[in-house]
């Protein structure tokens, strides 16, 4: 049980991390002396690190061994998260009135959706192909646990925030769900995609000096 203290202790300051600072007494003070801007960059910077922390500490954790190794499973993630990156560049920032994080939800036009047209919860997808990848070559017990809950999160999050939306956008829930599914080629959908790759590149170069582990071939 002594091995497995900081991996414990990782995904209860994570938990922590991201319900304590969201109350709104809490995220209320916060923003009064740092403004709403401050609070997301604080947020974000706390949540990264966190983050950072849990995934470093499975690393530590006792190793149990679930299924064998096998070369081919470094491709899963490394193929998923470029995917995923792109997804999440594509749909942060944008008119969604069907998910969380969307901007200018008024605008929405289904008939030219954008990446909602395809996934309707670009952000929880992309976790989720980042945490399902990750398992494929993580075999052992504490990866599997740390991104199977996440996985888990991410689906059960889709789940109740499409319940959440169509009671509250009763009769328009309907209409906006009838999205057309087309490409983004526009010119600011492929400066996204760019971004999203670029990020990718990024995480690439950063996931060694970071997490510890070298994430290629």
């Amino acid at each position: 049980m002594i091995g497995w203290t900081e991996f414990i202790a990782a995904f209860a300051t994570f938990f922590a991390s991201h319900a304590i600072p969201v109350r709104p007494a809490v995220k209320g003070a916060i923003m009064a002396r740092i403004g709403a801007r401050g609070f997301s960059l604080a947020y974000s910077a706390l949540s990264i690190a966190v983050l950072s922390w849990l995934i470093v500490a499975a690393g530590r954790a006792p190793f149990v061994l679930l299924w064998p190794f096998s070369p081919w499973q470094i491709w899963v993630p490394l193929i998923a998260n470029a995917v995923a990156l792109v997804i999440l560049a594509l749909g942060t920032a944008r008119p969604n009135p069907l998910s969380f994080g969307g901007a200018r939800n008024d605008s929405f036009d289904p008939s030219n959706p954008g990446i909602v047209g395809w996934v309707r919860h670009p952000l929880l997808v992309a976790i989720g192909l980042w945490a399902g990848a990750h398992i494929v070559p993580n075999s052992d017990l504490a990866h599997v646990v740390l991104f199977a809950t996440f996985l888990g999160f991410a689906v059960l999050g889709m789940q109740i925030i499409d319940r959440r939306k169509r009671r509250l956008l009763g009769p328009a829930w309907a209409r906006l769900t009838q999205t057309a599914r087309r490409v983004d080629v526009t010119p600011g959908g492929l400066v996204r995609i760019v971004i999203g790759l670029g990020l990718y590149g990024l995480v690439l170069r950063l996931h060694a000096p970071v997490i510890g582990v070298s994430p290629l071939p």
